[in-house]
């Protein structure tokens, strides 16, 4: 199994359980979530409780409707950016990250982020913003949005802000 991290938190963020598609010349990866039930699950067994002389016990339903990616790997959700913060947020990251990535990746990097950034604009009041879970303010950003009529979240990850670990 692999999983990425965010390169400057640590954090898990992504694994190769949930498959990814390359936009913007690789360095988006968008992945699909999808909306999970987790906790208790009524099963009926066809058993009759009135005609066994037995009330329904009103089982505690604590069942709770979560996205797998978040649950996963314990995303944070954050405020929303506006357009000013959401600039000032990718030129620090872009700093950040192109010190920590090899000088072949950043420039890669480097390239490709003003066509990820552009089309990051293009859906902000759209998008939904996750960290890791050690909330780190400089740590990569997941974004997630639904796409036209999708009832599951998309997620967007800047590929270049991962790290592949093997487990």
């Amino acid at each position: 199994m692999l999983v990425y991290q965010d390169l400057l938190s640590g954090d898990e963020l992504l694994s190769d359980s949930f498959p990814y598609k390359e936009l913007e010349n690789g360095v988006l990866w968008e992945v699909e979530g999808k909306w999970v039930v987790q906790g208790p699950v009524d099963v009926d067994i066809g058993a009759n409780p009135s005609a066994e002389g037995g009330e329904d016990e009103g089982v505690d339903d604590s069942a709770v409707k979560v996205v797998d990616i978040v649950d996963t790997f314990r995303l944070q959700e954050q405020p929303p950016f506006d357009k000013k913060s959401f600039v000032a947020y990718i030129k620090k990251y872009i700093k950040n990250l192109t010190a920590v990535l090899e000088p072949e990746k950043a420039d890669e990097f480097k390239k490709g982020v003003e066509g990820a950034t552009k089309f990051l604009l293009s859906k902000l009041k759209d998008l939904q913003f996750f960290v890791g879970e050690s909330m780190k303010d400089d740590a990569t950003v997941v974004f997630a949005y639904y796409k036209d009529g999708a009832t599951n979240p998309t997620f967007l990850y800047f590929s270049h802000g991962l790290k592949e670990i093997k487990c």
